[in-house]
This record gives structure tokens, sequence and C-alpha cells, in this order.
């Protein structure tokens, strides 16, 4: 009796523990469910590499894969932060771009113009940029070509950049920075003509906004929070201040000893930064722009286009692939009629007028548009961070947006 009683007992153990192990499988199939969508838990796991840290601060990525086979690269990836951005806001593209080109690419994550320094100015800014890519090329003897990306006030950043780091200006600039570290001229620099048309000594290659006020912050809907209103947007240019140097040249409030605006002299070459010149060097230059909930940059000053010619929202196209793609264009290069002058005038113009003359400048360069758009619900404030996917958690919806910028990339 005693033996049965035992076996009995052993039998409901059994079957308690087939039950509890079926309930962990299900809790385990139901969490594999979701934990996918998430891709911090698995992002290093899909795409192994290596932050290479050197003395002065900066950091490197590079493939695993690269450094195992030791691979020198080829192509250097600059990716620029936003206003109170970090080089972290870049690191899902970087390490999906390293994926797709582990033995070509080197990324670098801009990381001098971070926090509240992006309020000292676009120009000092591009300045510390312009030195910062010196340094990370010093690395690469093998580099052939470049590359930037930039997202939001990264973009202005970069464009200002590019002009300091463009044909002969790359070797002043070398000259400068070694007058102030102390240099002995050990470094070796190449004749002059080997400059021309490049980009710190490189073939450039791929030059790419995502959300950049190309065109300012000021009036008419360019920042969409405040709602088309026109008292909201001129108090917001009379608080540029609260942004520093950096708010007064988005707002185009900046006078620099009874010079134009900034963002209107950086769309042609003038006092010896060849601004347009620079990007007209570029085998691609492309704009992303959010369609809308962009609370900050508005569809126009993103996408480089004056408010009529924005495209209609009906003749939107679904995009299987990419779904939150749903317009793709390439821009018209303006002819010689439309060259800026900047000589006269420009004190009384009204702010249409000045955007005109810097869509005038800009679309000098032949700029591929990639208009984006994503749904409700959380978007409605988080496009803006979105279209670069800052964090995968929260900023999902812009993968596929990543994946579109990384499938047409030029190598």
């Amino acid at each position: 009796m005693a033996a049965v009683d035992v076996e009995k007992a052993m039998k409901i153990e059994e079957d308690s523990s087939v039950m509890k192990n079926r309930g962990n499988t299900k809790k385990k199939q139901r969490k594999s469910l979701i934990l996918p969508r998430f891709g911090c838990f698995r992002l290093d796991d899909e795409s192994p590499t290596v932050d290479r840290k050197y003395d002065d601060g900066s950091i490197d990525m590079v493939s695993a894969g690269a450094l195992e086979d030791r691979t020198d690269p080829t192509h250097l990836i600059v990716m620029v932060n936003g206003i109170i951005g970090s080089a972290q806001d870049w690191r899902y593209a970087a390490k999906h771009f390293l994926k797709a080109y582990p033995q070509e690419v080197v990324v670098h994550c801009s990381e001098r113009n971070t926090s509240t320094l992006t309020f000292d100015g676009i120009d000092i800014m591009g300045e510390r940029l312009a030195d910062e890519v010196i340094s990370v090329i010093q690395r690469y003897p093998n580099l052939c070509k470049i590359s930037f990306i930039g997202h939001s006030l990264g973009g202005l950043i970069a464009r200002y950049a590019i002009a300091l780091l463009y044909g002969g200006n790359y070797l002043n600039r070398i000259s400068k920075l070694d007058g102030e570290i102390g240099s002995n001229g050990s470094t070796k620099v190449s004749p002059e003509e080997n400059f021309i048309s490049k980009i710190a000594g490189l073939q450039p290659v791929n030059f790419i906004t995502v959300a950049t006020p190309h065109l300012g912050s000021r009036g008419h809907n360019q920042v969409p929070m405040f709602c088309g209103f026109h008292t909201l947007e001129l108090v917001a240019r009379q608080l540029s201040w609260f942004l520093g140097r950096t708010g007064r040249h988005l707002f185009l409030t900046d006078e620099d000893k009874g010079k134009p605006p900034l963002l209107l002299r950086m769309v042609t070459d003038c006092e010896g930064l060849p601004f347009l010149s620079a990007l007209q060097s570029f085998n691609r230059c492309v704009a992303y722009a959010n369609v809308r909930f962009d609370q900050l940059v508005g569809w126009s000053t993103s996408s480089l286009r004056l408010e009529n010619e924005l495209p209609k929202r009906r003749n939107f196209l679904k995009n299987d692939k990419y779904r939150h793609i749903v317009n793709e264009e390439m821009g018209v290069v303006s002819g010689p009629e439309r060259a800026l002058t900047l000589e006269y005038g420009w004190k009384n113009m009204r702010t249409r007028e000045l955007m005109n003359e810097m869509i005038k400048g800009l679309t000098r360069v032949r700029w591929e548009r990639v208009d984006v758009k994503f749904g409700g619900g959380r978007y409605r404030l988080l496009a803006h961070n979105s279209i670069q996917v800052q964090t995968y958690c929260v900023h999902s919806a812009g993968a596929d947006v990543i994946q579109h910028l990384i499938d047409n990339f030029v190598l």
C-alpha cells in the first residue's frame, strides 16, 4: 500500500513538473515574440563592432571582422549629431553601416560638438568638425574616400566643415593645426594640385542630411511646433539668443560686421570659403525630410523646397520595402540665371525673399530628395529623432529609413 502511495506521489510530481515546463515554454515563446521588436537587446549580436579609443578622447567604430582580417578601410563615414546631441545618437546607424560594409568603411561619430557646445555657432562647430576629421584621417593612411551624414543641425555643421576641408583650404587647415600644436613639420603633405576638388585630400562621395534646417528656422512653418502663427514665429526670432550664436544663425538674426546672415553666405562661395563648390564636389547630395510630425524642422527647409514646390500628398506612393519612404525624386540643377548675389539689398529682404535666395544657391547642386512619413501615435512627437533612430527601443519606426540610406549608399 505504501509503495502504491509513493508511486502516485511520484506521478503527481512528474505531472506538475511537466505542466511547469510547459508554462515556462509558453512564457519563453511569448518573450520571443516581444524581444525581437526591441533591437537594443540584439544589436551587438547582429552587427559585431569594435570601438577604437584614442588619447584625444575620440572613438572610431570598425567591424570586428575587419580587425581579424587586418583589413584597412578605404572609406571614411563621418556622422554628425544635431543640437544638444551626442555621438551616441548615430550609434544604431553606424553599426548597421559596418554590418553592410565590414571591410570597406570606418565610421566616425563626431564627438566635438555635443550637448551645450552645440550653442556655440555653426561656424565654430564647423571648425571643430574639420579639425576632428583631419585627426581621424591621419589614423588611417589607406583612406581614399569620404562621406558625411548629418542629422538636423549636424547637416549645417558638416556643410561648413567641408568648405574648410575643400581643395587648398585643407592645406591651410593643416598648417594652422601644426602651428597650434607645435608640430615639427614632419607631416608629409602632397602638392596642392593633388587636392583639387577633394575634401581633406579624399574623394568626396556621399553628402547626406537628415531633417536638416537648410533654410534656417525663421518663419513660414519652418518650426512646426509654432503651428504657423506669425506672432509665435516673431517671438521665437526675438528669443533666438536663448540658443546662443547657433540660435542667431538658425533664425537669420546674426549680423557680423554688416555681413549677410551666415546661412545666406553658406549657399555660395564667399570670403575664401567655397561652400557651394565643396557641395558640388560630392557624387551624391541627399536630403531626407519628414513630411509630418517633425516638431522642430519643417518639411520645406529640410527638403530644400519652397512651400509651393512641395509634392502633393495624394501623389505619394506606397513602398513595400521601405514603408515610411513615400516619395523620392532627383532635383533639377538651377541655371546660371539663378545665381545668388549678395552685394546689395539683403537687409531689406523679407523672410520669404531670403528663403528664395537660399534656394537659388543650394539648387545649383543636384539633390536627391527622400520624403519620409511616419504614422500617428507617439511619432507625432518623436519623428525628428525617429528618422535617425537615436534609440531603437523608442524610435524603431525609422529603421527602414536607415536601411534605405544604407542600401543607396555609394561606396
